[in-house]
């Protein structure tokens, strides 16, 4: 049975990054649009408030989070639970394993990414960047680790609460466009009426 569920799940996410990767400008532009103005924020207050703190917003991870988000927007692993929890989860576990051994790189390395992945899987919120999230955490410059569990709230936790805001509405401004995927969610946003102007399905 497992085997056959993650076939299926195969199946179902080679179909989703086929569909979503076909020639449609439209797509393309809102792709664009949403990932320039989401990771454009993060720069800039990474350029408004490094000067004169050692308050750090932009990391890699954030980049491949936008692909996925932006990009891929149906895939499950593009959801906003699994954006958030996903970086939130990979995020704790990095700095904690950095923390327990913060000079046996060859350790903690592959230590962070590894617990990370395996909590993502237990509560849901797989998300591939997380991985890198939590590699930064114990790889990164001595400036990011003296964050300790700040690291976590900033720039982790604030970074992918801007993209998901910024997902949230760029994702939903057509009528073909449709973010997230849980009904649920959907039903909930649709009594907004900023989003209601945008034919978010239910």
């Amino acid at each position: 049975m497992p085997i056959k569920n993650i076939k299926r799940s195969y199946r179902k996410t080679k179909y989703i990054l086929y569909k979503e990767t076909l020639i449609d400008f439209k797509e393309h532009f809102w792709a664009f649009i949403g990932s320039f103005i989401g990771i454009g924020i993060i720069a800039y207050l990474q350029s408004q408030t490094l000067p004169n703190s050692d308050v750090i917003y932009m990391i890699g991870s954030f980049g491949a989070s936008s692909v996925l988000v932006y990009g891929v927007i149906q895939s499950p692993l593009a959801q906003p639970r699994n954006l958030v929890g996903g970086h939130l989860i990979s995020a704790i576990i990095g700095v904690t394993v950095q923390r327990l051994a913060p000079d046996v790189l060859w350790l903690t390395a592959p230590l962070a990414v590894s617990l990370s992945i395996v909590l993502m899987q237990i509560t849901k919120t797989l998300h591939p960047p997380g991985g890198a999230t939590a590699l930064i955490a114990v790889t990164g410059s001595a400036e990011l680790k003296s964050l300790g569990y700040w690291y976590v709230i900033s720039p982790v936790l604030i970074g992918a609460i801007i993209l998901l805001v910024v997902a949230l509405f760029f994702n939903n401004i057509t009528s073909n466009r449709q973010y997230p995927t849980n009904k649920g969610f959907n039903k909930w946003m649709a009594k907004i009426p900023l989003f209601t102007k945008y034919n978010i399905k239910e």
